[in-house]
């Protein structure tokens, strides 16, 4: 696949997209919730190589494939990392599946309700490296604690200025101001995101497009506005907290969303598991997340 078929590919694809992407903090918490406890490593390259040895297996799982998954992003030493002798990014294109590489260094302290960005010095060379490897678009998350204009604002503001960094590279991303789904807030904070949301997108120049990772919003349908803007090439959704089956129901009441899961895709995967009973696990959990984004059913699974 070349960028032209990987934008078509994620544009009007039937599927979702795989967020592989744990960094450095939230490592230790997916080896656990892969089965191996903390004791299982010694130092952080070990962990690393640990976290490496899943993601390896997912990708080169048989259920893992261009057919079902659209597109999978990436950590920085996972992109860096190879995947049955060729790298991570490449082993992704074989199967069909299109690379994100997560861009964000973490999150500053929440002022005005919100959790900007950190600062990101060396993100020109990062995506100069990432397109040079084939990585098609990247991700960068930013947090919506409480309903505050001002702070969601700035949010956007930070996030639509990373974007457009982005797209000087030639890649395309995936901007993600994620409302926190325990917020008090919460109805009121997707609403307002979305407003502001929709004032970024009206003073974006020239022909560029953006994507959306949004919060499954409290009230279905919310986003729908975004769902259909020219300036969207396509909107996903990430599972919050929710486990996979909360998060499918939810996701399969909102028209045009599909699916960026992490722990809801990765929740029942276990290191002791053969090789078939972790394609099998795999399988059911990709067929599920596929039916809430495409068919817009929640399945058992």
């Amino acid at each position: 696949m070349n960028s032209t078929d990987m934008k078509a590919k994620i544009a009007a694809g039937r599927g979702f997209i795989a967020a592989l992407d744990q960094s450095g903090g939230s490592t230790p918490k997916a080896l656990r919730g892969y089965g191996i406890d903390e004791g299982g490593w010694t130092s952080d390259e070990e962990m690393f190589a640990l976290i490496h040895q899943m993601r390896s297996r997912i990708i080169t799982a048989p259920s893992f494939s261009g057919d079902k998954v659209l597109g999978a992003i990436l950590f920085e030493r996972t992109m860096d990392g190879l995947v049955d002798g060729q790298s991570t990014p490449g082993a992704l294109i074989r199967r069909g599946v299109v690379p994100f590489i997560k861009i964000d260094k973490g999150l500053e302290d929440e002022v005005h309700g919100v959790q900007l960005m950190k600062p990101m010095p060396d993100l020109d060379p990062l995506l100069a490296r990432s397109r040079a490897l084939g990585v098609f678009g990247t991700k960068e998350r930013s947090v919506v604690n409480l309903a505050n204009r001002t702070g969601i604002a700035a949010v956007v503001d930070q996030q639509f200025a990373v974007g457009q960094q982005v797209l000087s590279h030639g890649m395309m991303p995936i901007i993600e101001p994620e409302v926190n789904i325990k917020s008090p807030e919460r109805a009121a904070a997707d609403a307002i995101l979305r407003d502001e949301i929709l004032k970024a997108l009206a003073a974006m120049t020239g022909s560029d497009q953006v994507m959306l990772k949004l919060s499954i919003p409290a009230e279905p349908g919310l986003f729908d506005a975004l769902v259909d803007h020219p300036r969207v090439l396509r909107v996903v959704a990430l599972s919050g907290g929710y486990a996979r089956p909360q998060a499918c129901v939810e996701l399969a009441k909102n028209r045009g969303i599909i699916a960026s899961f992490s722990r809801a895709l990765l929740e029942d995967l276990r290191h002791q598991m053969t090789d078939a009973e972790f394609d099998a696990a795999l399988g059911t959990a990709i067929d599920a997340i596929y039916a809430a984004s495409v068919d817009k059913v929640a399945v058992a699974g």
